[in-house]
């Protein structure tokens, strides 16, 4: 397994959570990384993502300002840190390498994915 998330559970709104995604050192030190996620019923869709360096990042609207994403590449892991969760965030979250050193906000420009962890939060 290449990568591997982690961290998910249940939550009342307004609670917070702390995904973490580990990666194999050989996809990880020059790869964007993002999180992506699924509810039942509806596409894959971005939440965040930043380059291979960290300095750089990108948020959904839906999650900017609640949502902070980081990385730790001597430790080659990547957080995302959810806070003011709504029910709304339900789904299942997906870590994943992008194709490029960059940014992507769009599933084809990764080429990585690990399994998802559930995120359930009640109102």
């Amino acid at each position: 397994v290449q990568l591997q998330a982690s961290g998910g559970g249940s939550v009342q709104a307004g609670g917070s959570l702390r995904l973490s995604c580990a990666a194999s050192r050989r996809m990880f030190t020059n790869n964007g990384m993002g999180w992506f996620r699924q509810a039942p019923g509806k596409e894959r869709e971005f939440v965040a993502a930043l380059n291979w360096r960290g300095a750089d990042t990108y948020y959904a609207n839906s999650v900017r300002g609640r949502f902070t994403i980081s990385r730790d590449n001597a430790k080659n892991t990547v957080a995302l840190q959810m806070n003011s969760l709504k029910p709304e965030d339900t789904a299942v979250y997906y870590c994943a390498a992008a194709r490029s050193s960059g940014i992507s906000t769009s599933t084809s420009g990764y080429a990585y994915w690990g399994r998802g962890t559930q995120v359930t939060v009640s109102s």
